[in-house]
Order: C-alpha cells, then sequence, then structure tokens
C-alpha cells in the first residue's frame, strides 16, 4: 500500500452537531492513513464546537463571524481557507453531514495512480433516501452534478479551480457546480470511480435542501450556472452553444426577478 502520497480532506461545517461525531469517527477509520484533516466552521452555535476539539487530529479553523448572506459563497470561503493551510497533493472535499467509507482515500489515490493525467475525479454517493441520479448523455449540456463530498482533485489543479470560482459571485450557485463545470469545460474531463464511497446525508437544513425544483430560486441557480459556464468557457476561448434549455432558463428567470 503505498502510503507517500498526503491526502487533505477539506471540511466545511455549519451546525451539524447531529451527523459530525460520526463523520469524524469514519474520517479516523479510513484504511489510507497519510492524510490530513481541516475543518472551517462557520460561526456554529449548536456545540459543534465541542465536538470537534475531541478529535485531536482535526486542524480547526474558526469563523467568528460569517462573511456572506449566501450559504454558497460561505461555503466556497469555508473550504478556500481550509485549502489556504493544507499540504496534500490530493484535495478531498467533505461537507459534515457526510461520511467517507473507510476505503474512500485509499481508492482514490489507487485512481490517481493508474490516471496519471488525471486532474480530478468524483465517486458515486449512496443517499440513505434518494437514490442519486446520474446521467452522461450527448444531449446534456453538462453531466450530473456530484455531492460535493464525492469531489477529489490534484492540488495544482484545485488550486487553478480557486482562481477561477468568482467567490463573490453567484449566490446561489454551490461549489460541487462550479467544480463540475471548471472540470468539464475548463480540463474537458468528466472522471468517476463507480463505487459508492461517500454516504450523502440529505439534511433538511442544507443549502439545496428547500430549493424545489422549478421554485424561484431554482431558475436563479441554473440561469447562475449557465453564466458560470459562459465565464469558464471564454476562458478557453470558446462560446456557449444555443440551447432551448439556456433560452428558456433565461427567459424565465428574468421574468421572475423582473415581477419580483
Amino acid at each position: 500500500m503505498n502510503n507517500k502520497i498526503k491526502i487533505s480532506v477539506l471540511v466545511s461545517n455549519y451546525n451539524k452537531v447531529n451527523f459530525l461525531k460520526e463523520s469524524l469517527l469514519m474520517l479516523k477509520k479510513q484504511s489510507y492513513k497519510n492524510f490530513e484533516v481541516i475543518l472551517f466552521d462557520d460561526v456554529s452555535d449548536d456545540g459543534s464546537l465541542e465536538i470537534i476539539k475531541k478529535f485531536r487530529n482535526v486542524k480547526l479553523l474558526i469563523n467568528k463571524k460569517k462573511k456572506f448572506r449566501f450559504p454558497a459563497l460561505n461555503q466556497i470561503n469555508a473550504l478556500n481557507e481550509c485549502f489556504k493551510i493544507s499540504k496534500g497533493e490530493i484535495i478531498c472535499l467533505l461537507d459534515a453531514d457526510d461520511f467517507f467509507k473507510k476505503n474512500k482515500l485509499q481508492k482514490v489515490i489507487n485512481f490517481f495512480e493508474k490516471h496519471q493525467k488525471a486532474q480530478s475525479v468524483y465517486n458515486f454517493p449512496k443517499a440513505k433516501k434518494n437514490k442519486f441520479r446520474f446521467k452522461n448523455k450527448r444531449k446534456n449540456i453538462w453531466p450530473s452534478i456530484f455531492p460535493t463530498s464525492c469531489i477529489s482533485s490534484k492540488r495544482k489543479n484545485f488550486e487553478v479551480f480557486l482562481k477561477f470560482v468568482k467567490k463573490r459571485q453567484f449566490p446561489n450557485l454551490e461549489i460541487d457546480a462550479r467544480f463540475t463545470i471548471f472540470s468539464k469545460f475548463y480540463n474537458n474531463e468528466y472522471n468517476f470511480i463507480l463505487d459508492e464511497l461517500t454516504i450523502y446525508n440529505e439534511d433538511r437544513d442544507g443549502i439545496t435542501s428547500k430549493i424545489s425544483k422549478y421554485s424561484t430560486k431554482w431558475w436563479f441557480r441554473r440561469r447562475q450556472a449557465f453564466q458560470y459556464m459562459e465565464y469558464i468557457l471564454n476562458l478557453k476561448k470558446r462560446k456557449l452553444s444555443f440551447s432551448f434549455d439556456h433560452s428558456i432558463t433565461h427567459l424565465t428567470s428574468s421574468l421572475l426577478k423582473f415581477n419580483n
């Protein structure tokens, strides 16, 4: 087993006390041992800090005042701050309400050793309630967006991504969507491990849990995804191809914004 490659697990937490202990315990049980855990707590008031401080291997960053009004932007800020002090050659993202299976980090290392040109990889999630819906057909403008806790990246690639993440813009667009768009349209790659290596918990207070399909916020987020995609394509001197999806999204979100 090759333990020479160091992994940094970057964890964002805000009031996840119901999941946090098990999430950190599952990290301690990893079969691959050369990793660090960096956790950013974003002004939790639910007892999270008491749990975190019991885990001596966790490097804790405490935010005393939220930087943004929008959860998606605060999540990006949290992971960006974690990355600044990380040392790993491989970056794995983890929401504090999700769990890594004990062989996840080893599987990620195995993938990058086998596919040395790959910059990033997703693994499939195992959801307790709703089954993850995967689609990767050519007719889709973008492929399925894997949850944040399913994202692993080489360090240099994640550094480039953060350079282009637009951390103060697109307030409804989470980091998982941005990373998928960046990987697909900047790196022109979409790699995944078929194994379900992440337990994805659908927290009722999570960032996306209260965004119902076709709601106003859903349309705004979809438009921002297209806007971010256009930005990434422009970096590669490409243009967004015409599509009915893009047109209807632009029209609907414009009407909703006008009426609100």
